[in-house]
């Protein structure tokens, strides 16, 4: 298999070691994990490229996870700065998906303002919708509004609350508040667990129970893996539900039993 990479270092050795406790120099388009500051922004931009919007119609934002930057980067403590620099920016807003709390979901607000007004298009709920992405979005660090906060300072009215509900740019989380949400991201979420599921799989099933990750990243997959395999692996490997050894070979990912 003829396939570009990274060289390791000459003094690399072979070590057991959780996914980001030690660094190898690369870039991220090679899928080393990165040492030194972190450019949080260019590996959103890489990690994007995986997403797989032709699958739905180009009607989602790209979509990346928090924690597949950590696949990347090692200090998660700069990742989740520069993060918050960037939300705080307006730049970037982060969503709660409902699957895992402990999985944020990541898109470029310039993208998600574009789908939902592309989904909006001709509905009746469509200047509601424009009044939300123009006066709440706008250096929007937050998950969730309560109702308190959706009345009295962004003057949204009841009805108003209801019809951005019915868009989708906004679910319910309980009786008095809402999450920011991606309209019609029930079908990503979906394939998204559909395929983490079956690469997980792929290597419980190989010999060990492990894999090269460059053996892994070339294997043909099957109908239930519908994003791209990459995109997987920085998954499970960011949630650190494989454990990462580093060879001579490159990274060698083992099924971790949980």
């Amino acid at each position: 298999m003829n396939r570009k990479r990274t060289l390791m270092p000459d003094s690399f050795r072979v070590k057991k070691q959780r996914f980001g406790a030690d660094s190898i120099n690369g870039n991220p388009e090679h899928g080393d994990i990165q040492e030194g500051p972190p450019d949080v922004k260019a590996t959103l931009q890489y990690l994007m490229t995986l997403f797989p919007r032709k699958l739905f119609n180009d009607s989602l934002p790209q979509i990346v996870f928090k924690h597949q930057l950590y696949s990347l980067h090692s200090d998660k403590t700069l990742v989740d700065k520069q993060l918050n620099d960037l939300r705080d920016k307006g730049e970037l807003l982060m969503f709660q998906l409902g699957f895992d709390s402990d999985a944020f979901a990541l898109v470029f607000s310039v993208d998600y303002r574009a789908k939902v007004l592309a989904g909006e298009a001709g509905r009746p709920t469509l200047a509601t919708v424009e009044k939300f992405l123009d006066k709440v979005l706008p250096g929007c660090s937050e998950l969730s509004f309560s109702k308190d906060k959706m009345l009295k300072h962004f003057l949204f009215t009841d009805s108003e609350i209801t019809q951005l509900v019915k868009s989708g740019v906004l679910t319910v989380r309980d009786a008095g508040s809402w999450w920011l949400s991606i309209p019609n991201s029930g079908r990503f979420t979906k394939y998204f667990l559909q395929g983490r599921k079956a690469v997980l799989g792929m290597i419980k099933k190989s010999k060990y129970n492990e894999i090269l990750k460059s053996v892994l990243e070339e294997r043909r997959t099957t109908s239930h893996v519908k994003i791209h395999i990459k995109y997987h692996i920085h998954d499970i490997m960011g949630a650190e539900l494989v454990e990462c050894i580093q060879t001579t070979s490159g990274t060698l990912l083992r099924f971790v039993n949980t």
